[in-house]
């Protein structure tokens, strides 16, 4: 039988990345590129899509070819539809929309958090998790309730993803490969903080 196989796309923040994927969870490709800013800077919406725009192309080439698949064997399309940054989630759902009228291909819209937590489920075989999901601008309680993922809390002040990002900014730290594992090489206090954003 043959496997359902998905090209997805996530483009939320400052990494733009294409991979194919098995229904089973099977990852068959997963090329990405991230855009950098100088130490002690963040990245901007406009700059951050503008730099989605250049390599989202060569990505969906290099995820069809590292998966040894044409876009004929492709089922469907994916992409981050949000939470995230407008701009940089606008060149994956453009895309996305692009490529599903030249191959007729459905397209799947995603959610940033839901994926997290549904790749976390697959690699730990969690059947029903509580999960305190701390990405970026989110810092949330999540759990399966009723049918659908439900947040039952979050901060209504600065997520912890968006303080080390701040605080790596401080540090004059790149965001390559990201601000919370920089802050933990130079402050090895920081391992615990960086393990619950991370």
């Amino acid at each position: 039988m043959k496997k359902l196989l998905a090209l997805g796309f996530e483009g939320s923040a400052n990494k733009i990345g294409v991979g194919v994927v098995a229904l089973d969870g099977t990852i068959l490709s997963n090329p990405r590129h991230t855009y950098i800013t100088p130490p002690g800077h963040g990245f901007l919406p406009r700059e951050t899509a503008h730099h989605h725009l250049q390599h989202v192309i060569p990505l969906v080439q290099s995820a069809l070819e590292a998966a040894q698949v044409t876009p004929d064997e492709i089922d469907c399309l994916c992409y981050t539809k949000g939470p995230g940054m407008g701009a940089p989630l606008q060149v994956s759902a453009v895309v996305v929309r692009v490529l599903s009228l030249l191959w007729k291909k459905p397209i799947v819209a995603v959610n940033h958090c839901v994926a997290h937590i549904e790749m976390g489920r697959v690699v730990t075989g969690a059947h029903d998790p509580v999960v305190l999901y701390v990405s970026g601008g989110n810092t949330q309680v999540i759990a399966y309730s009723e049918g659908k993922y439900r947040i039952f809390g979050e901060t209504i002040d600065i997520a912890v993803g968006n303080c080390l990002d701040r605080f790596a900014r401080v540090l004059q730290l790149s965001n390559d490969p990201a601000p919370g594992y920089n802050i933990e090489q130079v402050t090895p206090w920081c391992s615990v903080l960086y393990f619950l954003v991370d």
